[in-house]
């Protein structure tokens, strides 16, 4: 929920402990698999100035997502509307650090190893793409609060997998590392469906145009990853860079120890 909802109630809604819940749940996720990497070592704040651009604006959203559904909770109305007007603002330098991060990473050969080059420069900005066209339909529709705020769920899903990728073993899921972590992540809008059948006796429509937006988003990653489109665009991003001199679909060897 983290725009303008202006046909949200005051408080009481029947369904706000599960999204009130669910950001939390998905903020401490996100934190959780970037401390995790740091304490064990495997990364620093040893990185470029993009980098770390691009990851104050991803967990500045966190932050949004995670105020605007205690706001709109809470009955603090006037701040969730006044905050979802910075939010829509917001998503302009996600989607450009996120694609700029994605290019500098492929053209540089810095690709994790347990995906695929061509497959990462597909999916992250398919992904941020996903999440924008998401939000947007939930901002449409915030006047009915019901599809708002599980549209807004299902756009968040599509942020979480950095975080969810450095808490699992994803490395042994090689070759299929970015399914299965896609996998996980769509387990949060289930837990929405599931929520919902046991509080109303049915899923709300909602659900089935995010997670069928979420699903049509990977089945064109994996069209594109294996097509010779693909392979087309990944020798023009990587033309002139040490990115060319790596196959499109080889995995990179993991690092030492």
């Amino acid at each position: 929920m983290a725009t303008i909802a202006d046909g949200l109630p005051a408080s009481g809604g029947r369904d706000d402990g599960f999204f009130r819940t669910g950001a939390f749940v998905m903020t401490a996720a996100i934190v959780a698999g970037f401390l995790e990497q740091m304490a064990m070592g495997r990364s620093s704040f040893a990185v470029p100035l993009l980098v770390h651009a691009h990851a104050v604006v991803f967990m500045g959203w966190v932050a949004i997502y995670l105020l605007q559904n205690v706001f709109a909770t809470t009955g603090r109305i006037g701040l969730h509307r006044r905050l979802g007007w910075i939010a829509v603002a917001w998503m302009v330098p996600m989607v450009v650090l996120g694609c700029m991060v994605t290019l500098a990473m492929v053209r540089g050969g810095r690709v994790p190893f347990f995906f695929r080059p061509l497959q990462f420069l597909v999916f992250d900005p398919a992904t941020m793409l996903t999440f924008v066209g998401l939000t947007i339909a939930a901002i449409l529709l915030r006047r009915q609060t019901d599809w708002h705020r599980r549209l807004h769920f299902c756009g968040m899903t599509m942020l979480l997998g950095p975080g969810v990728a450095r808490l699992l073993p994803t490395p042994l899921a090689q070759p299929w590392a970015w399914e299965a972590v896609l996998a996980v992540t769509l387990l949060f809008p289930l837990a929405g469906m599931i929520a919902d059948r046991r509080r109303d006796g049915r899923v709300h429509p909602a659900w089935f145009w995010g997670v069928g937006a979420i699903l049509v988003s990977a089945a064109a990653i994996e069209i594109i990853t294996y097509s010779p489109v693909g392979g087309d665009l990944y020798r023009a991003v990587t033309a002139g860079s040490p990115g060319a001199a790596i196959a499109p679909l080889a995995f990179g060897a993991p690092p030492p120890g």
